[in-house]
């Protein structure tokens, strides 16, 4: 993974020489993740009930930081609790391809442009689909310049 990473609300993703898992604190600082402004919730919500999926309540929004050339590899989100609820992600700043594969890594990945405000919620029978996103090309958003932010929304507690 080759982007910076933070979260905010109830858990936080953290990778160490333990693995990767959720915690409720930030392992910089040993404080509590700040809390999950009420709009990102709203926001992720209306989406996923747009998508079919009511009822999600995210208690975490992954933050990833992408410069240009940053990507990530093909992986599923499989550590929450309920694999039921969808996956909320908002797409901020310079334009990225979203690669949406099969539920076999070696399944060729579909290559899905995204841009500035772009939402993609998937759930269901594609909830453990193997995902990432390419490296990003050198580019300059009018208001993030050279950025690209992502926000992921979970459920990840049951």
């Amino acid at each position: 993974m080759s982007v910076g990473t933070t979260s905010c609300g109830a858990l936080g993703w953290v990778s160490d020489a333990r693995g990767y898992r959720y915690t409720p604190y930030d392992p910089e600082n040993g404080q509590p993740w700040p809390a999950m402004p009420a709009l990102f919730a709203e926001l992720a919500r209306e989406a996923a009930s747009a998508a079919g999926f009511e009822g999600f309540a995210p208690d975490a929004c992954l933050i990833n930081h992408y410069r240009p050339g940053a990507g990530m590899g093909l992986h599923q989100d499989r550590d929450e609790r309920d694999l039921r609820a969808p996956i909320v992600s908002v797409s901020l700043g310079i334009a990225a391809v979203f690669l949406r594969g099969g539920h076999q890594r070696s399944d060729k990945p579909q290559r899905i442009a995204l841009a500035h405000g772009d939402v993609v919620v998937w759930g269901g029978v594609d909830r453990l689909r193997f995902h990432g996103v390419l490296p990003l090309a050198p580019a300059t958003h009018p208001r993030l310049g050279a950025r690209r932010i992502n926000l992921t929304f979970r459920q990840a507690r049951a």
